[in-house]
């Protein structure tokens, strides 16, 4: 790669240095309006180091002459990650006096969305760090948005150019159109989050509880101020939390044309009909399940079953209750829900459920092709014609994330955790979800008792499924580096 690609990469880091430098003001200021100056100097301290970072990368300059081309994209998506967590985790093992390993976790965990967490005594720990952690899901959640309007399409691993909007002047056009897009983006985003924390406090959460809890509602992240999680909360947050985890569920691209005039970008949407579709049944059945295996009563059950699964598959991470206590046939429906994932262009992670739709639509294809041999059968998805290279890339990510969360839990299991743990402790990483199974990172346990080298590798799987997979894995090809 050359110089002048590297200064520009590094002057675009420096940038997103400052810019978290500037955010570590936020959790500074909660500690000042709490009273809580005991931890202001972790904040100071990890501010200051972080602004100078990234002040030596900007007072370089950017050079006149440098372009980012379409694959240097892929360098920045990914070294962006990773210096930012770097750098964010600087608070957390100040404050906590963990190790950095512990506190790379966490802030990886956080900034992808994923939630796994290994920090216990959250009812009680500082509104700072509990605040910092929600920005940095928050963050985490508008940043892969934006790479998924801007990068991912490059790859067609995203499916976004699958899922534009058709208005007239939206369409196919979002690439050329980014810089706009993610000013209206950024706007809904924010604009959610606003009305996701009236709607907390109105269900009795504290302004404290309902901006954290709105942040990573949103961001479909589940990082809470209890270690209760939604538990700790009335009825009432249930159903708002439900509310806006489907909303960071759904394609954001689609808000932007229903605002810019195409009404009914939503609800045409195959995609989001799938989801919401798929969502209703499953809740339907199961709580109807759950009413009968259990002493809840029907709404209860219904409540408690549509938290857990639309959390689940919008890859959120809250939890109410410990559902592996329901029986094995709820840990296998959980199981298999954890792969699902919300809509292409949300801040959700998982397979994302346009890929089982674009499958189904194939498979169906396929059959009808055997009934009917000589006949010519085109293949649709979305009003959308699916031609070979996006088959490709779908059956190429689908393989790479299937083997990505078998290599990873075979490395757990040979680090000497037991068959569940490692199984599901890859699934949730890789899929951005959070809790796994189990007595040990089960929604009722964290992540805290694993290994060093375990905690380590889950982290390289919450950034490759977070970046899904192959904006990673392009980096280590020799066709990337060759001139």
């Amino acid at each position: 790669m050359a110089l002048p690609t590297l200064r520009i990469i590094g002057f675009i880091l420096g940038i997103f240095l400052i810019t978290l430098a500037v955010s570590m003001t936020i959790p500074m200021l909660t500690l000042l309006v709490f009273e809580r100056t005991d931890d202001l100097d972790a904040f100071l301290w990890s501010s200051l180091i972080t602004l100078a970072s990234g002040l030596a990368l900007v007072l370089s300059g950017r050079p006149s002459d440098a372009q980012l081309r379409p694959r240097d994209m892929y360098m920045l998506t990914t070294t962006s990650w990773l210096v930012v967590c770097i750098y964010a985790a600087l608070p957390m093992m100040l404050i906590q006096h963990i190790s950095y390993t512990d506190a790379f976790f966490e802030t990886m965990s956080g900034i992808t969305t994923t939630g796994s967490t290994i920090l216990t005594g959250l009812d009680n720990a500082s509104p700072g760090l509990l605040i910092w952690r929600s920005l940095l899901q928050w963050l985490g959640g508008i940043g892969f948005i934006g790479m998924a309007v801007a990068i991912l399409p490059l790859l067609r691993v995203g499916g976004m150019r699958l899922f534009q909007s058709e208005s007239s002047d939206w369409g196919e056009k979002v690439m050329p159109r980014s810089h706009m897009a993610a000013k209206y983006i950024i706007a809904i985003f924010v604009g959610m989050t606003l009305v996701g924390t009236l709607a907390y406090w109105l269900a009795g959460m504290s302004w404290f509880e309902a901006v954290n809890h709105a942040m990573t509602s949103i961001a479909t992240g589940g990082y809470s101020t209890s270690d209760n999680s939604m538990a700790n909360f009335g009825p009432a947050s249930h159903w708002v939390a439900i509310v806006l985890m489907l909303l960071g569920s759904l394609p954001f691209t689609l808000f932007v044309a229903t605002i810019r005039g195409n009404r009914r970008a939503l609800i045409k949407d195959q995609q989001v009909r799938g989801l919401v579709s798929m969502l209703v049944f499953t809740c339907l059945l199961f709580s109807l399940w759950l009413w009968m295996h259990s002493e809840y009563a029907y709404l209860d059950a219904l409540r408690i079953v549509t938290l857990n699964v639309v959390s689940v598959v919008s890859t959120t991470g809250y939890a109410l209750g410990d559902y592996s206590l329901w029986g094995d046939f709820a840990v296998m429906v959980f199981f298999y829900l954890t792969f699902v994932g919300g809509c292409s262009g949300s801040t959700s992670g998982g397979l994302k459920i346009f890929r089982f739709q674009v499958a189904y639509t194939l498979l169906r294809s396929g059959l009808n092709q055997l009934v009917h041999p000589r006949a010519v059968i085109k293949q649709r998805y979305n009003g959308h014609n699916l031609d070979e290279e996006i088959v490709r890339s779908i059956l190429t990510f689908s393989f790479f994330f299937t083997i990505t969360i078998g290599l990873i839990a075979l490395g757990l299991a040979l680090i000497g955790l037991d068959w569940t743990t490692a199984l599901t402790a890859a699934a949730t990483a890789v899929c951005n979800v959070g809790p796994g199974l189990g007595p040990i990172i089960g929604p009722a346990g964290n992540f805290s008792s694993l290994p060093d080298a375990a905690k380590w590798l889950l982290t390289l799987g919450m950034l490759l499924g977070r970046l899904e997979i192959l904006t990673v894995l392009v980096l280590v090809t020799r066709a990337f580096w060759r001139h």
